[in-house]
């Protein structure tokens, strides 16, 4: 059953808890939003779309001339700027100059709790339904390519698989998720696991990674 955008919302304001974060090894850790001042603020915005009567995910893969993440899957979204104080500002600007999307042409849902990444950032994700088919206007430096993958294909548990990685440089290593290739891409790490939260939140999976009842 499709669930309705009243639905989604109310699904992300019960289980939204403010000051709370999710490292992406997939570790609970709670925080109010004043601490851990070493974190660098960021948002991502989390475009859905109606697509062949089935939610779909949009996300964006990397240009290898971009600072960090080169080639990479990712939402769109980036850095705080001082001026903003909500996190669905720096979501919306973010997607406007990566990927053209107009602000007045995301519908808010909600927020998931806040993410925190092995590379000390903390990320508030921004769930928006968008309008389909949309014509994007990429950023040629950001942005490569815009593709969506359907919501029930990454509830499958078939689908992915859970990995340890150690980054370059580092000992420490991290549990990261790992999606098999879909239309040529590869979602994984903290673009992964916040799907995954998505996915519980909307009880497509379980915390064990199952498919919903």
């Amino acid at each position: 059953m499709l669930l309705s955008e009243v639905e989604i919302t109310n699904r992300l304001q019960a289980a939204y808890q403010p000051g709370k974060s999710l490292k992406t090894d997939g570790v609970a850790e709670t925080t109010t939003l004043s601490s851990n001042l070493q974190l660098k603020c960021a948002a991502v915005l989390l475009p859905l779309v109606r697509k062949d009567s089935s939610w779909h995910m949009i996300f964006t893969r990397r240009t290898d001339s971009v600072e960090s993440h080169k080639g990479q899957v990712s939402f769109p979204g980036g850095g705080c700027n001082d001026s903003e104080t909500r996190a669905e500002q720096t979501a919306l600007r973010e997607a406007q100059e990566e990927i053209g999307l107009s602000p007045q042409d995301v519908q808010i849902l909600g927020r998931l709790n806040d993410v925190v990444t092995i590379t000390h950032f903390r990320v508030t994700p921004v769930v928006g339904v968008i309008p389909w088919p949309y014509e994007f206007q990429l950023s040629q430096h950001e942005v490569s390519r815009v593709f969506s993958i359907p919501l029930q294909w990454m509830a499958e548990p078939g689908n992915w698989d859970e990995i340890t990685f150690t980054p370059d440089g580092t000992r420490r290593s991290f549990r990261v998720i790992t999606y098999h290739v879909y239309d040529g891409e590869v979602l994984w790490g903290a673009s992964a696991r916040i799907t995954h939260d998505f996915l519980e939140i909307l009880g497509l999976i379980s915390g064990q990674g199952k498919i919903g009842e």
